[in-house]
């Protein structure tokens, strides 16, 4: 234990009161010397704090001695996996802004961003590395490319090779010269609209983030955390970088997000975090295994369920829940909803939270019903994440929650969601005009969400200000919410999106889910259950229409989708439709597709 970080560590001071992430590393690391601080699945890979600490240190003198310095930038290409963690560290260490790209960018769009950061160095693994040496060709500022796995070809360099050659780099005196105000990382927002900006997150706002949390979850001790997410997005460096910085929280790395469920019951973390897809998904996989019971079995958990719903019901109305259903959901949870939550893997968290697009309301009661009270929250790369979210003792079904600690939020007179907190970025890099614009006159961010307010203060949003429908009969509308609608009515519905602006009814492009339409076609005697062979099937159609049916029934009639059609092959994260963090690239889609759109318009 070094004597900086000794002198740090009182009874009174902790990472939760560090003025910058670096200082908050040193003291977790210091205080948790032995504890493991990250690790793989099966521990094939695991670190304590105290050496990631020594990691962290060795390469950050590397990376100064390839001219590193505080204030500089440096790029990461990375999957979720242990060097993420010890490079964004290290160059934490030195006093530089890591910054991430997504995974799925092309040479163009990773040659965009490293200019724009302005990096000299980046890091990546072997399986980016040839978009990443496509995109040096138009960077020439970009002196290093650092490999993380396997051989380092000629032209880049190995990481061991730079962890060794620390020199007599003083850490602790890089760290004490940081600043609250120093950029501590760029977040490029995903691009609907143009190219992405760069969000310059400090220090100061990063760590208000953390302590507005604390407030709301106690996690304990050895809390745990899975890092799934991609690092490009705030809620991964946040929920499991920057959190487990100063809370101390043990680090699971999934390299693979399409498995991050089969994670859970080996981690059992202390807090999850997923978009609506993964926990649309995790209800229709139990419904599934549900329904594939013996009949006894079957009716008795559905019973069960039947039962916690309408204890749910009765209580986010505020009304009273009779005894005798009291006691019935009581036993059900003891004899069935708690083997269920273990055999999940979430039997011992303290929060689960839900966010980043509309959650349809039946799941988040399902699984309230089930004794896992999953709540959603609100927050965009501008504010770290953080912007509002329910607290788990009263949780309001169908919001985002109040303002969380330290942030105030108000409506403006449209209804767009304006917040002011220390959470709030500092600006866009290299965008002055769009910094201003992002502001009000009297400093308030805004968000370009609508929303409402509900009397208990509690934060609806009902979408984004740019996206809002406004059908030929000047009836305005939200997509998200009806494509929420649409997801939640059928698993077999992967993607959904509305088309409907100054357009006299609603029409909807949809995408067949990749993991479960294949599935449900050999269920049902279907031999080619390749996505492109299903979008055209009958069957597959037919089942889609019930699913489109079930959710018009849960719509306004001006809502109502009228027509749909079935894409081809699927919609991928980063692709021509959905943006890294599966955000729909409306104005894209609708020109991609336009003949099939007017075509479900025609006649």
């Amino acid at each position: 234990m070094d004597g900086a970080a000794t002198d740090l560590m009182t009874p009174e001071r902790s990472a939760v009161n560090a003025t910058t992430l670096a200082q908050a590393f040193r003291l977790t690391a210091a205080e948790r010397v032995d504890e493991v601080a990250i690790r793989t699945k099966g521990d094939a890979f695991t670190i304590t704090w105290g050496d990631l600490r020594r990691r962290v240190d060795d390469l950050a003198g590397g990376l100064a001695q390839l001219g590193l310095g505080r204030g500089e930038t440096i790029a990461l290409m990375l999957s979720n996996r242990p060097e993420f963690h010890l490079c964004d560290l290290a160059a934490m260490m030195v006093g530089a802004a890591p910054f991430s790209i997504y995974n799925t960018y092309a040479p163009n769009q990773i040659e965009y961003v490293v200019a724009d950061a302005g990096a000299r160095i980046l890091i990546c693994e072997q399986q980016y590395l040839a978009q990443v040496l496509q995109a040096r060709e138009g960077l020439p500022g970009l002196e290093h490319v650092i490999v993380v796995d396997g051989e380092a070809p000629d032209g880049t360099l190995a990481l061991s090779q730079v962890e060794s050659t620390r020199s007599d780099f003083d850490v602790d005196a890089s760290v004490a010269k940081i600043r609250a105000t120093d950029v501590l990382t760029l977040i490029y927002t995903s691009g609907t609209t143009g190219p992405p900006k760069g969000v310059q997150l400090i220090h100061r706002n990063l760590l208000a983030a953390c302590e507005g949390l604390e407030t709301l979850i106690d996690l304990p001790r050895d809390g745990r955390v899975i890092s799934w997410l991609p690092a490009a997005h705030v809620a991964e460096r946040n929920a499991h970088h920057y959190l487990p910085i100063v809370y101390g929280l043990q680090i699971t790395c999934c390299d693979d997000p399409r498995q991050v469920l089969s994670y859970l019951p080996e981690v059992r973390p202390s807090w999850f975090f997923a978009v609506p897809r993964i926990w649309e998904k995790l209800k229709a996989g139990l419904e599934t295994m549900i329904a594939g019971q013996p009949d006894e079995q079957r009716q008795a958990m559905q019973t069960a369920i039947d039962a916690g719903l309408r204890k749910v019901r009765l209580e986010q109305a505020g009304e009273p829940v009779p005894a005798e259903l009291a006691e019935q959901v009581a036993k059900a949870d003891a004899e069935l909803f708690a083997g269920v939550r273990e055999m999940l893997g979430l039997d011992q968290v303290e929060a689960i939270n839900v966010g980043a697009a509309p959650t349809p309301v039946e799941v988040l009661e399902f699984f309230h019903a089930i004794g896992l009270p999953l709540a959603e929250l609100w927050g965009m790369s501008e504010t770290c994440g953080a912007g509002s979210v329910n607290p788990s003792a009263k949780i309001k079904i169908g919001t985002v929650g109040p303002p969380a600690p330290g942030i105030e939020i108000k409506l403006d007179d449209d209804g767009e969601v304006l917040v002011k907190s220390d959470v709030v970025m500092l600006g866009y890099r290299n965008l002055p005009d769009k910094t201003a614009e992002a502001f009000t006159e009297d400093g308030w961010l805004r968000t370009g969400d609508i929303g409402t307010f509900d009397e208990d203060g509690y934060l609806t949003i009902v979408d984004r200000k740019k996206e809002i429908i406004i059908n030929a009969a000047g009836k305005n509308m939200s997509p998200a919410n009806i494509e929420a609608t649409l997801k939640s009515a059928s698993p077999l519905i992967g993607q959904a999106c509305c088309i409907g602006d100054r357009r006299p009814f609603n029409t909807a492009l949809i995408v067949l889910d990749p993991d479960f339409a294949p599935a449900w076609a050999a269920q049902h005697g279907i031999e080619d259950t390749a996505l492109l062979a299903l979008a055209g099937h009958e069957r597959v159609r037919a089942a889609v229409q019930e699913g489109v049916d079930q959710a018009n029934a849960k719509l306004a009639r001006v809502e109502q989708i009228k027509r749909f059609e079935i894409m081809e092959g699927d919609w991928l994260p980063g692709g021509e439709e959905l943006t890294p963090t599966m955000k729909l690239k409306r104005k894209p889609i609708a020109e991609r597709y336009a003949d099939v759109i007017e075509g479900m318009y025609a006649g």
